[in-house]
């Protein structure tokens, strides 16, 4: 007695349903796979953002010596963050080396939303006294990137980025 190596009898027939829910099932994973990645791509944005890497990348060594031209000034520049009436209030302190207030100077701070840009804000910063400025904006709580720059004669001589949280 022969046996054949093919026995079709115990096996399905292939008719159009099967191969119908063969494609759909097939889709169906693709689909789902894709549906997670996407999710998980937008919702773990860092929130990098720059306009021309070209042109940052250019920029790339200029901002290495500023930073030792910085860091060769041994300034200390302290800033709080604090709400205060409805609107969150920046205080930085400018002292040298010797702890002297640091006369000459102008402020600017930019409070940056590490996700959105729409959302950043300039902070208007007036001196009280020497070396101490002062400013508030109306911010929602959360993570915010406090960026402070100090110059004297339009040049910059000090810059600091911080996360701040306001709650």
């Amino acid at each position: 007695m022969i046996h054949a190596l093919n026995d079709n009898a115990s096996a399905r027939p292939v008719t159009g349903r099967m191969v119908l829910l063969c494609l759909v099932g097939f889709f169906g994973v693709v689909i789902g796979v894709n549906a997670v990645l996407i999710r998980a791509a937008v919702t773990t944005f860092g929130g990098l953002e720059t306009p021309n890497a070209y042109q940052a990348g250019l920029a790339y060594e200029q901002e290495i010596e500023a930073a030792h031209a910085q860091d060769a000034l041994h300034w200390r520049v302290n800033a709080g963050v604090h709400p205060a009436g409805g609107e969150t209030v920046i205080d930085i302190e400018a002292r040298d080396e010797a702890g002297r207030p640091l006369a000459g100077l102008g402020a600017t701070a930019t409070l940056v939303h590490p996700v959105d840009a729409r959302t950043d804000q300039p902070v208007t910063l007036h001196e009280d006294k020497t070396g101490h400025f002062t400013g508030s904006a109306a911010l929602a709580a959360g993570q915010w990137e406090l960026t402070i720059e100090l110059s004297r004669d339009g040049r910059r001589m000090f810059r600091s980025r911080n996360r701040v949280v306001l709650n």
